[in-house]
């Protein structure tokens, strides 16, 4: 039986009144990819940032590795081996895309040759090569994500927590970037990913949360999350689900 790689139980945390997580708990098995969804504001960054100790919980705990790391530093997490992309991609814009995959290989090797040497090979996994010496500055919004992803697989990590990296892609850009991340997961990395395309949830994720105001209220695969009357009505509103079972009642009579 595979092993929870990252286990979170009973994890919470509100901001004054706001209950932003409110007693999750799930466990991510070790070579899995999978997913983490919910509407707008449903607390799925601030579940990373507790998880990957950028935040820390008000209650619950947080287990990788067999070692309880809440509340521990990110940098320490990272030495683990677990990281994490950001939403808002802020690469070092005055250098160049090799040094700056260069300064997440630095986690692991001092020596400013073999930091430069491994951001090479982790450019040509996520299809940055061409453009390793091309100044951060000038890269598109997908270009700036691939880089991102660069940045944290250049720290070697056992576990990469994704957050919405195929955000701001147009459609070809999307389906270029999801046979990145599904090389990624095959060449061992545990991949948990916030996703709001459903498209790549769909074809990528093998088991799927679902959050709503700061509470799980789903999981399963994603054709099961994706039909899931609770699901519908946190995406679309209250009673959506019972209105599109009438309308495709009718359309079959």
């Amino acid at each position: 039986m595979t092993e929870a790689l990252l286990a979170v139980g009973g994890l919470s945390r509100s901001f004054g009144g706001l209950k932003a997580v409110q007693d999750v708990s799930l466990s991510v098995k070790e070579g899995s990819l999978s997913a983490l969804i919910g509407p707008n504001g449903a607390g799925k960054t601030t579940l990373f940032a507790l998880m990957s100790g950028f935040l820390k919980p008000d209650a619950g705990t947080v287990r990788f590795a067999d070692q309880d790391i809440t509340g521990r530093e990110p940098h320490r997490n990272a030495l683990l081996g677990m990281t994490r992309t950001f939403q808002i991609v802020k690469p070092f814009a005055a250098q160049t895309v090799r040094e700056n995959i260069a300064v997440g290989a630095h986690l692991h090797l001092r020596g400013r040759r073999e930091a430069l040497a491994h951001a090479e090979a982790i450019a040509l996994r996520v299809g940055l090569a061409p453009q390793l010496d091309k100044p951060a500055s000038d890269l598109t919004v997908a270009g700036r994500k691939r880089l991102e992803l660069a940045r944290a697989l250049a720290t070697r990590p056992r576990l990469l927590l994704l957050d919405e990296v195929l955000a701001g892609l147009n459609p070809q850009e999307i389906a270029e970037m999801m046979p990145v991340v599904r090389g990624i997961a095959d060449s061992g990395v545990t991949v948990l990913m916030i996703e709001h395309v459903m498209q790549a949830v769909m074809h990528l994720a093998e088991h799927v949360w679902v959050l709503a105001q700061g509470q799980l209220i789903a999981e399963g695969s994603p054709a099961q999350v994706t039909s899931d009357d609770k699901v519908v009505e946190a995406y679309l509103g209250h009673g959506t689900a019972a209105r599109l079972r009438k309308a495709a009642s009718g359309a079959v009579e």
